[in-house]
């Protein structure tokens, strides 16, 4: 048994595919067929059915890879531990935020940082509907601040940040808040939409509570969505910290509608299995993971 072939077993069930985890580990799919098939001889299991389109792990093979993720888990954690203490701090730290986030906390905290590590450049980019997670899996990240929404647990460590509440709302002088009744999703399409695009190629599609069939108006960011709800041109769903005063001041008022009530986002820490984190990446993370 050989490391490699649990690297090859844990890309193939982590990917999906012979092909999509040949691509991840730059190798032949022919090449992972034989590693898969000299491990399944040596322990004298099958470890993945082939009967459907896509390899799937036997209950064998689900025990197997259970314990083969530990190892390599803990190899991950040695190379970590490994760098940290040989490495000096590295040049750059990239790391992507769901535009829904609260920044208070994240700047603070990145404040620190940078007194401490002051020759380490901190990459701070704000991500909407997946691409943050495209940006993580594709490596152009150290790690982010999103949901879960179409990553695997397998693939990914990941930790509770902070959870936020997306509220539908309208300028109280807009079409449907002057109705005192709940609103179907019949009762809104003739009224405005206003939607952030995602900044990602939709490979992790986290868009949602989009009124099917209705107006609609996509921006770049939730500020100018804002904007456009101020101005009375289009209602939407914004994060209640982006609002607070809005609410309170009556300038914007809750929507009550059937197919999008207000729901409480969470948003999580996350990185790669694969792949260690540098100095400056990793007191980030422990920092955040506690606050």
């Amino acid at each position: 048994m050989k490391l490699e072939q649990l690297r090859v077993l844990d890309a193939i069930v982590t990917q999906g595919s012979f092909r999509k985890a040949s691509e991840v580990l730059y190798k032949s799919q022919p090449a992972l067929s034989q590693a898969i098939k000299s491990l399944e001889e040596e322990t004298g299991l099958t470890l993945l059915s082939r009967e459907s389109y896509r390899p799937v792990l036997t209950p064998a093979g689900k025990a197997y890879y259970r314990q083969a993720r530990g190892v390599l888990d803990q190899v991950q954690a040695l190379k970590e531990l490994a760098g940290k203490l040989s490495a000096s701090q590295e040049a750059e730290v990239r790391l992507s935020v769901s535009a829904t986030c609260p920044l208070g906390n994240l700047l603070s905290v990145i404040g620190e940082l940078k007194e401490a590590y002051p020759a380490t450049d901190i990459r701070l980019m704000s991500d909407a509907m997946g691409g943050s997670a495209e940006r993580l899996m594709a490596g152009e990240v150290d790690f982010i601040i999103a949901t879960m929404d179409g990553l695997s647990t397998e693939a990914v460590h990941a930790s509770p940040y902070t959870a936020v509440n997306i509220i539908p709302v309208a300028h109280p002088g807009y079409g449907p808040a002057s109705s005192r009744k709940r609103l179907s999703n019949a009762e809104m399409r003739p009224y405005v939409q206003v939607v952030v695009a995602g900044t990602g190629q939709g490979q992790y599609d986290q868009s949602r509570d989009v009124v099917p069939e209705s107006l609609r108006w996509t921006v770049s960011d939730f500020a100018a969505k804002k904007e456009i709800v101020l101005a009375r041109m289009g209602w939407g769903g914004l994060p209640e910290h982006l609002i607070a005063r809005e609410l309170e001041a009556g300038e914007l008022v809750t929507l009550d509608l059937k197919g999008y009530p207000i729901r409480r986002s969470q948003l999580h820490l996350v990185r790669r299995r694969e792949g260690a984190l540098g100095v400056v990446a990793h007191e980030l993370w422990e920092r955040l993971s506690t606050n």
